[in-house]
């Protein structure tokens, strides 16, 4: 499995952890986008585009016999950073929603533009499945 690292005297994370510790099989998850199976939109609205997002990745995940919580990094691109900011409590729900309560290290990035111009967010994982 894996190991949350939080280095003492830190304001505990929220939502996410410092670090993880892992050893296992490693599974690289390519930047997944808000659009369903046949890569169609189904919504222009940032949380539908994360749910479908953070579903996409569980999906990939599964091919390797993985799921939610063998993740331990998460890279987030979005294209509005206000839009981020001001959908938090959503976006916690859709998280929670897909990914239950495992949080691993994660970075949030904006962007000029993602390659799929209707995209609001991509998010790149890695996860690790114990041996």
């Amino acid at each position: 499995m894996h190991e949350a690292l939080h280095p003492k005297g830190w304001k505990k994370a929220s939502g996410y952890a410092n670090g993880i510790v892992a050893q296992g099989k490693t599974i690289f998850v390519g930047g997944q986008i808000g659009w369903n199976a046949d890569q169609q939109f189904e919504s222009d609205d940032f949380i539908e585009q994360v749910e479908q997002t953070l579903r996409n990745i569980v999906a990939v995940l599964a091919e390797a016999g993985a799921g939610p919580q063998h993740l331990v990094r998460l890279t987030w691109f979005v294209v509005d950073r206000g839009e981020y900011m001001a959908n938090l409590p959503a976006l916690g729900r859709a998280y929670r929603k897909v990914l239950g309560k495992n949080f691993p290290a994660m970075s949030v990035v904006e962007v000029t533009a993602l390659m799929e111009a209707r995209a609001r967010v991509e998010i790149e994982a890695t996860a690790v499945l114990p041996e």
